[in-house]
Parts: structure tokens; C-alpha cells; sequence
């Protein structure tokens, strides 16, 4: 079809960019109003589970509530943690659309979605794929440690219940009540990791609160005091530094729940000569420390923790000796002056 003279020569193709778009802004704009709707349920599952936490409180111990008020906090802990994920997801897939519609309105190449890391250097970008991998690694040795370890024991007890229930039905009882309490503790593990995955509560109870709440579930879990002492001020932290710091103090806490056999442990926060400290340190069996450096890839705790640390610009030092217990020192540069 010819074009008529009077036509302008590229009106077709305007018309055909000014549609695309349109329809980016109309699908960011959609996208916006879905997720200011997610942010809203958000809140209230958060509201919901501080109402919960704070009935919970309020209950007696021999209430008979209790146990379901536990599982209740169990539960919404474990969903807000996976709507949080879900929310960052839509606020990365709104930028995405504002950056798509900013590029065909000024042809910006900086704004091309997909390379928002272009313009970190690249020892910074294979920091992070390399703290990625390292995270990826630490929680399948958990898995495997933990969880698929318990299962299959599992298997194999229900396995040994089957062939002496017909001949001794109180062995087979007693059997099932340690494969229950197996089962309940291994259910435990599993949510500390899932709990792990990303920290649901940081930005609602702030970095304080989030590491008052891991002491206490350790201290629940062990049974061993620890000392508390948050003496330094963790409200100017960037949000980035508070997630590495509340990391390393829930791997920091893992270890000793895990591998310590301590009778005491401490977790304290300073500020001092421009640094934010946090220090969790216990008086376990400890470990040669040049020996375990030496087994970099079966080392997944302290590897995730350096590496977590060096995103930050954080130091991190791990001092321990067989029978003298650990020390987990990691110190987070502020740019203040000493307090205290």
C-alpha cells in the first residue's frame, strides 16, 4: 500500500513506540497497585503475629493453649518470611518495568533491565556470585546434616517397629516414642534453617530485637545461659550491614548449639573508633582454628560468614583452641566516633 504524500514518513513507527509505551506504564502502573495491595496483607500478617506473640506472653505455661499459640507463631513466622521474599520479587519486577519504559522514553542504555549490577566492578560482582554460592552450599550441608540424616534413620526405625510389633508391642511403643521426639527435633532444626533463610522480622523488630530473639530460642534450645549485653547502638546501620550482622550472630549461635558443649556463651554489641562490634563468643570444646581454615570447602559456617562480612566491608575474626571455646568478632565500619 503506498503512503500518501501528505503522510509523515516515520508517523507509523511514532505511533507504534508511543503504544509500547503506554503499555509498559500501564502494566507498571497494575503492577505497582498488586503490590501496595501485598504490602497491605503484609502488615496485617505482621500484626497478626504480634497479636499471637503477645497472647502467648500472656498465657501461663500450663495453659493448654499454649502449645497452640507455639505452633501459630511457628507457622506465620515461616510465611512471612516467604511473603517477604515475594514482595522484594515485586518491588525487582517494578523497577524492571519503570527501567523498560525509562529506556524506550530516553534510550538510556544504563537503564536496560537486567544489568542493574553492570556498574559494580567486577571483584565486587564475583564477590557476591561467590557469597551466593557459598550461602547455596552451607544450607545444603544442613539439609544433609540434619534433615535427610534424620529421615532416613527414620526409615529405618519404622522399618525395625514394623518386625517387632507383633512380637513386643511395649518395645515397638517405646521405639515409637523415640522416633517421636527424634522427628519433633529435627522438625526444630529444620525451621532454625528455614528461619535462616532470610531474617522475616529484621525490619520489624530491628537488629537488637531480632538478635534478642535468636539468644532466647538458643536458649530454649541448649539450655545454656548467655549473657546479653547490646551496649552498642545498631539503629544507623545500613539495612545490608544489620542483615550480615544478624547472619553471622544466627550462625555464630548455631555453632553453639550444635557443636559446642558449652556451659556458658555472651553475645555484645560496642561502638567504638568508627566501628559497630558484635562479638558471640561460648567456653565449649572450641577447635584448632588454623586446621579448620585449612578445610575451606567442607567449612561452610565460616566461609558463609567471611564472605557475608567482605560484602559489607566488614571484618571478621573467629579466635578459638580445643578447650579454651570461640569467639566470633565481627566489626562493621561506621565512620563515628567512639561511644561509650
Amino acid at each position: 500500500m503506498e503512503r500518501g504524500v501528505s503522510d509523515p514518513p516515520d508517523a507509523r513507527f511514532d505511533g507504534l513506540h508511543a503504544e509500547a509505551k503506554a503499555a509498559l506504564g500501564s502494566t507498571a502502573n497494575g503492577l505497582r497497585a498488586i503490590r501496595e495491595r501485598y504490602r497491605g496483607a503484609y502488615r496485617d500478617e505482621l500484626a497478626e503475629w504480634h497479636a499471637v506473640r503477645d497472647e502467648l506472653e500472656r498465657t501461663g505455661s500450663g495453659d493448654p493453649r499454649v502449645h497452640e499459640l507455639r505452633r501459630a507463631i511457628d507457622r506465620l513466622t515461616t510465611d512471612i518470611g516467604l511473603h517477604q521474599q515475594d514482595l522484594a520479587k515485586l518491588d525487582v519486577a517494578a523497577q524492571v518495568l519503570e527501567s523498560a519504559w525509562l529506556f524506550l522514553e530516553r534510550g538510556d542504555d544504563s537503564l536496560r533491565p537486567g544489568e542493574a549490577g553492570a556498574e559494580l566492578p567486577r571483584d565486587e560482582r564475583m564477590r557476591v556470585l561467590e557469597a551466593q554460592e557459598a550461602e547455596r552450599q552451607r544450607i545444603a550441608q544442613e539439609i544433609h546434616d540434619g534433615a535427610a540424616q534424620a529421615l532416613s534413620n527414620a526409615v529405618f526405625r519404622v522399618d525395625y517397629i514394623r518386625r517387632v510389633l507383633e512380637t513386643d508391642i511395649a518395645l515397638a511403643g517405646s521405639e515409637l516414642e523415640g522416633l517421636r521426639e527424634e522427628l519433633r527435633s529435627q522438625l526444630g532444626e529444620v525451621r532454625v534453617v528455614i528461619g535462616g533463610l532470610r531474617p522475616p522480622l529484621l525490619d520489624e523488630l530491628g537488629l537488637d530485637g531480632a538478635l534478642t530473639d535468636v539468644v532466647e530460642s538458643t536458649r530454649v534450645a541448649t539450655g545454656v545461659p548467655i549473657e546479653l549485653d547490646l551496649a552498642g547502638s545498631s539503629t544507623d546501620l545500613p539495612p545490608e550491614a544489620a542483615t550480615v550482622a544478624l547472619r553471622v550472630g544466627q550462625e555464630a549461635l548455631a555453632n553453639i548449639r550444635k557443636h559446642a558443649q558449652a556451659s556458658r556463651a555472651w553475645v555484645r554489641t560496642r561502638r567504638t573508633g568508627g566501628e559497630w562490634t558484635l562479638e558471640v563468643g561460648d567456653d565449649g570444646r572450641g577447635f584448632e582454628a588454623k586446621a579448620v581454615a585449612g578445610r575451606a570447602r567442607r567449612n561452610f559456617g565460616l566461609q558463609f560468614m567471611r564472605e557475608r562480612a567482605a560484602l559489607v566491608g566488614a571484618r571478621l575474626e573467629v579466635r578459638s583452641e580445643p578447650s579454651a571455646g570461640t569467639v566470633v568478632w565481627l566489626a562493621i565500619p561506621t565512620g563515628g566516633e567512639e561511644v561509650g
